[in-house]
């Protein structure tokens, strides 16, 4: 249900199991159980994923009892899918509240957990209010942007004993929990180096320069909002905390200067109602965003369809970062915003040899008659006519020294993000029902959260400077 509509969608989308093993094992709820309340703070399109996991297969041992959000256009969508999810023929009619009324929402409505899937700026204040008034809390990446918030978040766990679950759905991908394992066990040997490159394509790329991720204030920039997951597989791959960071990047391709230096003519302020071509994003065009932002506009006067290249940009398009670890590994990293083709590959070098990941979730786009993005039969895995040169796909290859590189099995998952998604949800709204504790320790908590953001939070320093940053220099309260 969350896939965004400009990210590629994965098989497992589809999927209605996952491979015997994937998901763990987890008791049913004893019979009389009440169900845990929840509110969701934060009512944009990401809350999607929590909404249908609580009104759907979670239903039985959780629900929603309020929502908080300061446009209420938004949370009249999310309250009506939820009374359709429910069985009813009418929205839910749940309380509802505005920001400034969090602790009171907990109170009135007995809230155990609080959901935060809300502006990234606004996590750590979020965070810190809901533990202080007595509620858990459910974060999605990033934990929050900055040194400052890292520190508000800790000391109030540090001060209620409350409990912060990060949401790092890419662990659960199988593909990635698969390389997880194999240097687990030792394959490769003691881990020396990682090398990690993740490309976003013209249409997913150019997604976060849209809307109000392209301001590093609100979202701390990709290397924060959006490399966070990435920085986290390596802390947890390699069981390793980063130590010191080195940083380059810049806007390089989209923003209005780019487009000036490039002649790209005038451009629209926004992509709804203008001349299609491939940069144009019109909301009228996805039903769930026409009523999550065009509709919900004079509430608030967020435009979810800025032009990519308007002036405004704040954060970069093309970063590469050096991580040292305390371990002695290194990271190198890179991301890019603007490539034709998207996907990652990761490779791990050890003291016995080498393991290296390739994902490919599109392999191409190309444009219709309309000048609008076609998306290409590879975009749709199984498609009749898949790119032979560059098809959909994700392999995993270990090669050990003198020997012959061997294909490593990746299982089937369900849901979005490489089939993590569904699985992640089984963690957070039935963790107490497991059997027993995941052998790959998928889990993430609040530090989880910090020394994911630390690789960020530090390369902006670094970029900022350009000089190298020492995690512990920045006061993470860690």
């Amino acid at each position: 249900m969350d896939q965004n509509p400009t990210a590629p969608p994965p098989a497992s989308s589809t999927r209605t199991g996952a491979a015997p093993g994937v998901a763990g094992d987890f008791a049913p709820p004893a019979d009389g159980r009440p169900r845990r309340r929840y509110a969701v703070a934060g009512t944009g399109h990401r809350a999607g994923l929590y909404v249908a996991g609580l009104t759907g297969d979670h239903a039985d041992v959780a629900e929603i009892v309020a929502w908080l959000d300061p446009n209420p256009a938004r949370i009249d969508y999310y309250d009506a899918e939820a009374g359709h999810a429910l069985g009813r023929n009418a929205p839910l009619g749940l309380p509802r509240y505005t920001p400034d009324a969090l602790e009171r929402m907990i109170a009135e409505q007995r809230v155990e957990t609080v959901v935060v899937t809300s502006v990234d700026r606004t996590h750590a204040d979020l965070v810190d209010r809901s533990l202080r008034a007595g509620a858990d809390v459910v974060v999605e990446k990033p934990l929050t942007t900055d040194a400052a918030g890292c520190r508000r978040i800790t000391r109030a766990v540090a001060d209620t004993g409350n409990d912060v679950v990060m949401t790092f759905n890419y662990r659960y991908a199988p593909r990635n929990s698969t390389l997880r394992q194999v240097i687990a066990d030792g394959t490769v040997g003691r881990v020396t180096g990682v090398h990690f490159e993740w490309v976003l394509d013209t249409m997913h790329g150019a997604d976060y320069f849209r809307r109000w991720h392209r301001e590093k204030a609100n979202s701390g920039g990709l290397l924060v909002h959006k490399a966070s997951h990435h920085f986290d597989l390596v802390n947890w791959w390699i069981d390793d905390v980063p130590a010191r960071v080195y940083a380059s990047g810049g806007l390089r391709f989209y923003g209005d200067a780019n487009a000036a230096a490039r002649g790209m003519g005038p451009r629209p302020e926004r992509g709804t109602g203008a001349d299609a071509d491939p940069f144009t994003l019109d909301l009228r065009d996805d039903p769930r965003l026409e009523a999550l932002y065009l509709r919900a506009e004079d509430h608030d006067g967020y435009l979810r369809d800025r032009d990519p290249f308007a002036p405004g940009v704040t954060i970069e398009d093309n970063m590469a970062v050096l991580v040292d670890y305390r371990g002695g590994a290194t990271l190198t990293y890179a991301l890019n915003a603007h490539s034709p083709w998207e996907g990652y590959r990761v490779s791990v070098n050890g003291t016995r040899g080498r393991a290296e990941l390739t994902v490919v979730e599109r392999g191409h786009l190309q444009l219709g008659d309309d000048g609008t993005i076609d998306l290409d039969p590879s975009a749709t895995p199984g498609g009749p006519d898949l790119d032979p040169v560059r098809p959909v796909e994700e392999r995993l290859v270990v090669q050990r020294h003198w020997g012959r590189a061997e294909e490593v099995a990746i299982p089937d998952g369900i849901g979005g993000h490489g089939g993590g998604d569904a699985i992640l949800l089984m963690d957070v709204f039935r963790r107490d029902l497991r059997v027993r504790p995941d052998p790959l320790g998928r889990p993430a908590g609040h530090l989880d959260g910090v020394r994911a953001v630390a690789v960020g939070i530090a390369a902006n320093e670094s970029m900022r400077t350009g000089r190298p940053v020492r995690v512990d220099d920045l006061g993470l309260g860690t």
